[in-house]
Protein backbone atom coordinates (compact mmCIF):
# COMPACT_ATOMS: atom_id res chain seq x y z
CA UNK A 1 0.00 0.00 0.00
CA UNK A 2 0.90 3.64 -0.04
CA UNK A 3 4.09 4.72 2.32
CA UNK A 4 1.16 6.77 4.30
CA UNK A 5 0.17 3.98 7.30
CA UNK A 6 -3.22 5.74 7.56
CA UNK A 7 -5.32 7.97 5.12
CA UNK A 8 -6.23 10.86 6.90
CA UNK A 9 -9.78 11.38 5.28
CA UNK A 10 -12.98 9.38 5.80
CA UNK A 11 -14.46 7.48 3.85
CA UNK A 12 -18.66 7.43 2.84
CA UNK A 13 -20.73 5.72 4.22
CA UNK A 14 -21.55 2.76 2.20
CA UNK A 15 -25.10 1.15 2.64
CA UNK A 16 -23.55 -2.55 2.40
CA UNK A 17 -22.07 -2.08 5.92
CA UNK A 18 -22.74 -2.00 9.54
CA UNK A 19 -20.24 -2.66 12.32
CA UNK A 20 -16.67 -2.89 10.78
CA UNK A 21 -15.60 -4.67 7.47
CA UNK A 22 -11.83 -6.33 7.37
CA UNK A 23 -10.50 -6.39 4.06
CA UNK A 24 -8.26 -9.34 3.19
CA UNK A 25 -6.27 -11.13 0.78
CA UNK A 26 -8.57 -13.38 -0.45
CA UNK A 27 -5.86 -15.90 -2.25
CA UNK A 28 -3.95 -15.60 1.27
CA UNK A 29 -4.08 -19.13 3.17
CA UNK A 30 -3.10 -16.61 6.09
CA UNK A 31 -5.59 -14.42 5.74
CA UNK A 32 -8.15 -17.11 5.19
CA UNK A 33 -7.12 -17.90 8.53
CA UNK A 34 -7.25 -15.30 9.94
CA UNK A 35 -11.42 -14.76 8.62
CA UNK A 36 -11.82 -18.20 10.07
CA UNK A 37 -10.43 -17.28 13.35
CA UNK A 38 -12.70 -13.90 13.50
CA UNK A 39 -15.85 -15.38 12.50
CA UNK A 40 -16.40 -17.69 15.61
CA UNK A 41 -14.94 -14.81 18.07
CA UNK A 42 -17.50 -12.21 17.04
CA UNK A 43 -20.54 -13.67 18.22
CA UNK A 44 -21.92 -10.08 18.01
CA UNK A 45 -21.20 -9.68 14.01
CA UNK A 46 -19.78 -6.42 14.35
CA UNK A 47 -17.11 -7.39 11.38
CA UNK A 48 -18.17 -8.25 7.84
CA UNK A 49 -15.38 -9.17 5.36
CA UNK A 50 -14.24 -7.97 1.66
CA UNK A 51 -11.69 -10.04 -0.28
CA UNK A 52 -9.02 -7.02 -1.31
CA UNK A 53 -9.62 -8.62 -4.61
CA UNK A 54 -13.70 -7.15 -4.68
CA UNK A 55 -15.12 -4.52 -5.78
CA UNK A 56 -16.29 -3.16 -2.71
CA UNK A 57 -12.98 -2.96 -1.70
CA UNK A 58 -11.18 -1.76 -4.65
CA UNK A 59 -14.06 1.17 -4.57
CA UNK A 60 -13.06 2.07 -0.46
CA UNK A 61 -9.20 1.64 -1.33
CA UNK A 62 -9.53 3.94 -4.15
CA UNK A 63 -11.63 6.44 -2.32
CA UNK A 64 -9.18 6.33 0.67
CA UNK A 65 -6.64 7.16 -1.96
CA UNK A 66 -5.08 3.82 -1.43
CA UNK A 67 -4.01 1.53 -4.49
CA UNK A 68 -6.01 -1.28 -5.00
CA UNK A 69 -3.86 -3.26 -6.24
CA UNK A 70 -1.45 -4.06 -3.24
CA UNK A 71 -2.51 -6.64 -1.69
CA UNK A 72 0.08 -6.94 1.24
CA UNK A 73 -1.93 -5.35 3.79
CA UNK A 74 -5.42 -6.55 5.58
CA UNK A 75 -7.26 -3.32 6.20
CA UNK A 76 -9.91 -2.20 8.73
CA UNK A 77 -12.68 0.44 7.63
CA UNK A 78 -14.19 1.42 11.00
CA UNK A 79 -16.07 4.40 11.72
CA UNK A 80 -15.20 5.63 8.46
CA UNK A 81 -12.01 5.30 9.08
CA UNK A 82 -8.94 3.36 7.39
CA UNK A 83 -6.67 1.06 9.50
CA UNK A 84 -3.83 -1.04 7.89
CA UNK A 85 -1.30 -3.65 9.23
CA UNK A 86 -0.29 -4.21 12.99
CA UNK A 87 -3.23 -1.33 13.59
CA UNK A 88 -5.90 -3.24 11.94
CA UNK A 89 -5.29 -6.44 13.64
CA UNK A 90 -5.10 -4.92 17.24
CA UNK A 91 -8.41 -3.10 16.45
CA UNK A 92 -10.12 -6.01 15.79
CA UNK A 93 -8.60 -8.14 18.70
CA UNK A 94 -10.01 -5.73 21.01
CA UNK A 95 -13.64 -6.39 19.50
CA UNK A 96 -13.73 -10.04 19.92
CA UNK A 97 -14.55 -12.28 22.69
CA UNK A 98 -12.12 -12.55 25.79
CA UNK A 99 -9.23 -13.45 26.03
CA UNK A 100 -8.22 -11.50 22.80
CA UNK A 101 -8.30 -8.13 23.55
CA UNK A 102 -6.01 -8.46 26.49
CA UNK A 103 -3.71 -7.75 22.99
CA UNK A 104 -5.09 -4.39 22.44
CA UNK A 105 -2.55 -2.66 24.27
CA UNK A 106 -0.13 -3.29 22.46
CA UNK A 107 -1.14 -0.62 19.83
CA UNK A 108 1.57 1.71 22.64
CA UNK A 109 4.12 0.27 20.90
CA UNK A 110 5.61 2.24 18.19
CA UNK A 111 3.94 1.98 14.67
CA UNK A 112 7.11 1.49 13.21
CA UNK A 113 8.26 -1.59 15.24
CA UNK A 114 4.65 -3.14 15.04
CA UNK A 115 4.66 -2.83 11.68
CA UNK A 116 8.19 -4.16 10.85
CA UNK A 117 6.71 -7.57 12.35
CA UNK A 118 3.45 -7.14 10.47
CA UNK A 119 5.66 -6.37 7.48
CA UNK A 120 7.78 -9.36 8.12
CA UNK A 121 4.90 -11.89 8.25
CA UNK A 122 2.81 -10.28 5.22
CA UNK A 123 5.96 -11.35 3.43
CA UNK A 124 6.11 -14.74 4.18
CA UNK A 125 3.15 -15.33 4.60
CA UNK A 126 2.45 -17.21 1.34
CA UNK A 127 5.39 -19.60 1.75
CA UNK A 128 4.50 -20.18 5.85
CA UNK A 129 0.74 -20.95 4.91
CA UNK A 130 -0.76 -22.58 1.81
CA UNK A 131 -3.23 -21.10 -0.34
CA UNK A 132 -6.97 -21.85 0.54
CA UNK A 133 -8.21 -24.76 -1.95
CA UNK A 134 -11.71 -24.30 -1.57
CA UNK A 135 -14.39 -22.11 0.09
CA UNK A 136 -16.05 -23.94 2.90
CA UNK A 137 -19.32 -23.79 3.75
CA UNK A 138 -20.30 -21.18 5.95
CA UNK A 139 -22.13 -21.43 9.16
CA UNK A 140 -25.72 -20.64 9.41
CA UNK A 141 -25.48 -16.58 9.56
CA UNK A 142 -21.90 -16.49 8.74
CA UNK A 143 -22.54 -15.86 4.65
CA UNK A 144 -24.23 -12.42 5.09
CA UNK A 145 -21.26 -11.38 6.80
CA UNK A 146 -19.19 -11.34 3.62
CA UNK A 147 -19.59 -8.41 1.16
CA UNK A 148 -19.16 -9.24 -2.52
Amino acid sequence: MSSSNQPSQSLPPSADVRGAVILYDGDCGLCDHLVQFVLPRDPRGYFQFAALQSEFARAQLGAAGLPPDDLDTMVLIESGKVHMRSTAALRVVRKLKWPWPIFYPFVIVPRFVRDAVYRFIARNRHRWFARPRACGVPKPGWRERFIA
